[in-house]
């Protein structure tokens, strides 16, 4: 055995209500068939629970007619012991753009009073200015700060990359670093080698984050702790596997067996995991494949994108199309500078690729979102893009790349928020459901307000 493994405990997060549903069931499973099993879930012995962020912000107003807020508050009237985790992407918090750092200070301050323990925080290019605002928003509040480092492979994604983003994150006040490797990219060596050498120079608990959208990520997560991770993701079998992490259960097993502590109750795991198993029926229309991808490593699209990819292409009657639209994803990120695919790059190359494959033109349909991302309205591309190309996308115009913190540019959200929801019985989370997505909040804080009427306070 392991010298260095032997009693070692080892962190476990569950991501089943949050990862794993996006990943397989496009985020749509409703609060009720959450509540039922949480607090046997919070006996479990988890390191943390992921309940919120990621799509489920959107998704739960967009698709489910529920309050996100609402969610998050009666899953923390359950989870009494285990800290609720959620997954903030930067500077565009639960959205798909950077949004103005006074909605990132109040978002955080909410989530914290409502029940956000843990926030795992990253940045799809990896580009760290746009992550100090939710860094010290976090800090502010008093939650502890998860600096997340994407992790990718290109020409220009190599370990110093992701070693020097680490240590980035640990100067801005990280309390914790995890490895996100959304795609499952992460190979046994790899894991090994990153670990060993971030974990040699710094000196913060490292969580790796990782799917089995290949078949590797069990192998990894052994590779990744035999090198001194202290934690990682995983997801109750029902929703495990495919393009999401791999199964609670099992890697307990693996891991008790191979001499680590979890601190986890196998048989617990095994009942509420029944559970969900009905839950997952309920579910079946947007169930996606439980199977291993090997072009997964070329594609390198994440589990929750892939199962909405899935969804959107069937809605259209398209879904045969998909093979294409894999196949020109590698191309286009390459052209693009090889950024991360990972919200909201993940859908900005995708929807490219998707454009170019309808079309037959690659390119003669050029999205805003594409345009931005050339700008550097998202932040620095990993590699330079090619100047022929850029003009092709700006239509002829180069104003030149932004080389400020593009949320520098963005003025206050906030008041014009209040000012739309005006006359309108609302809380200061209905101020920040509107500015993230007000197309989607609006019937959502009208439903309340109406059910609500004469009972709430005046309008803040």
């Amino acid at each position: 055995m392991n010298q260095m493994s032997t009693n070692r405990s080892i962190r476990i997060t569950e991501t089943i209500l949050r990862d794993g549903q996006q990943s397989l069931l496009a985020t749509r499973m409703k609060t009720s068939d959450m509540l039922p099993v949480a607090e046997a879930m919070d006996e479990l012995g988890f390191y943390s629970v992921e309940v919120w962020g990621g799509a489920t912000f959107d998704s739960a107003m967009r698709f489910l007619s529920e309050d996100p807020w609402d969610r998050l508050r009666q899953l923390k009237k359950a989870f009494k012991k285990t800290p609720l985790q959620m997954l903030l992407r930067g500077q565009n918090l639960v959205g798909y753009r950077h949004y103005a750092d006074d909605v990132v200070e109040a978002f955080v301050e909410r989530a914290v009073d409502n029940g956000i323990d843990i926030f795992r925080i990253f940045d799809a290019l990896n580009d760290t200015r746009n992550m100090e605002a939710p860094f010290k928003a976090v800090q502010k509040a008093g939650g502890h700060i998860q600096g997340a480092v994407v992790y990718t492979t290109s020409p220009v994604h190599d370990l110093d990359h992701f070693v020097n983003t680490a240590r980035k994150l640990a100067d801005m006040g990280a309390n914790s670093l995890c490895i996100k490797d959304m795609a499952g990219l992460l190979t046994p060596r790899a894991a090994f080698e990153l670990v060993s050498r971030i974990k040699a120079e710094i000196s913060l608990p490292l969580h790796i984050h990782s799917h089995f959208s290949n078949g590797l990520c069990g192998m990894s997560y052994l590779k990744a702790i035999e090198a001194g991770a202290d934690g990682i993701d995983t997801s109750l079998s029902a929703l495990a596997y495919g393009s999401a992490p791999p199964a609670s259960e099992i890697m307990a097993v693996a891991l008790q067996d191979a001499g680590y502590e979890t601190g986890l109750d196998l048989q617990g795991l095994i009942k509420v995991n029944r559970h969900f198993k009905d839950v997952r029926t309920k579910y079946s229309q947007f169930l996606a494949p439980f199977s291993v991808d090997g072009e997964a490593l070329s594609y390198q699209i994440p589990g929750g994108m892939l199962s909405n990819l899935r969804a959107q292409l069937g809605g259209s009657g398209m879904l045969n199309r998909l093979p294409e639209v894999l196949n020109e994803v590698p191309a286009v990120r390459a052209e693009l500078g090889y950024p991360p695919l990972v919200t909201p790059m993940s859908q900005i190359v995708a929807t490219q690729a998707v454009m170019n494959v309808i079309t037959g033109k690659r390119y003669s349909v050029r999205p805003a979102e594409v345009k931005n991302y050339v700008l550097g309205r998202y932040g620095r591309s990993p590699a330079p893009i090619d100047s022929e190309l850029r003009k092709t996308i700006l239509e002829g115009e180069d104003p030149g790349t932004l080389d400020v913190r593009p949320a520098d540019l963005l003025k206050p959200e906030l008041p014009a928020a209040r000012q739309a929801l005006k006359g309108i019985h609302h809380t200061e989370e209905d101020v920040i459901s509107y500015a993230l997505f007000p197309e989607y909040a609006m019937p959502i804080i009208h439903a309340k307000a109406e059910a609500n009427a004469g009972q709430l306070v005046a309008p803040v």
